[in-house]
């Protein structure tokens, strides 16, 4: 199964960091070019341990559609988000949020397998694994972008309990 393994730093707050991480409604910013929307579960605001959201997007020209829950949240240090249903074989992101003296180290873990075997396994490595590295770069920078300026207040305004 093919893992990504990416780090950002933000100069922000851990608390914030992470606070934004879980946001649906960042999240539905950073993926205007898949045109990604929450369809059904918790389809706004900052998501909790349990909670769902179905994803619908266009990704490889296709409408595609993926149940994601939380499966785990160790607050403001790490969240797991897990596919329960959805077009890949299997599908496990592990965020996590490490303070250091300038902001906070964000670290994202990316396990994902397609359907097909071999042919699956070529399609991972030519497609997927640069495909899923470029939609959590664009992420990360929104997150980036957000934290570091005054734009997170907007975005969590009234939602977060941790900022």
């Amino acid at each position: 199964m093919p893992t990504l393994h990416i780090t950002s730093f933000i100069a922000a707050p851990v608390e914030r960091v992470f606070e934004l991480g879980r946001s649906v409604d960042l999240y539905k910013l950073a993926m205007r070019d898949t045109q990604d929307r929450p369809i059904a579960g918790n389809t706004s605001g900052l998501l909790n341990q349990n909670d769902f959201v179905i994803w619908e997007g266009m990704h490889f020209k296709k409408l595609r559609r993926f149940k994601m829950r939380i499966t785990a949240m160790n607050a403001p240090h790490s969240f797991t988000n897990q596919m329960v249903d959805g077009a890949l074989k299997a599908l496990r992101h592990e965020v996590h949020f490490k303070p250091c003296t300038n902001g906070t180290i964000m670290i994202d873990l990316f396990e994902f397998e397609s359907y097909g075997g071999l042919l699956g396994k070529a399609v991972n490595t030519i497609f997927l694994t640069p495909y899923i590295r470029r939609l959590l770069e664009t992420r990360n920078a929104f997150i980036r972008n957000y934290a570091e300026s005054q734009k997170w207040k907007a975005m969590l305004d009234g939602k977060s309990t941790l900022v």
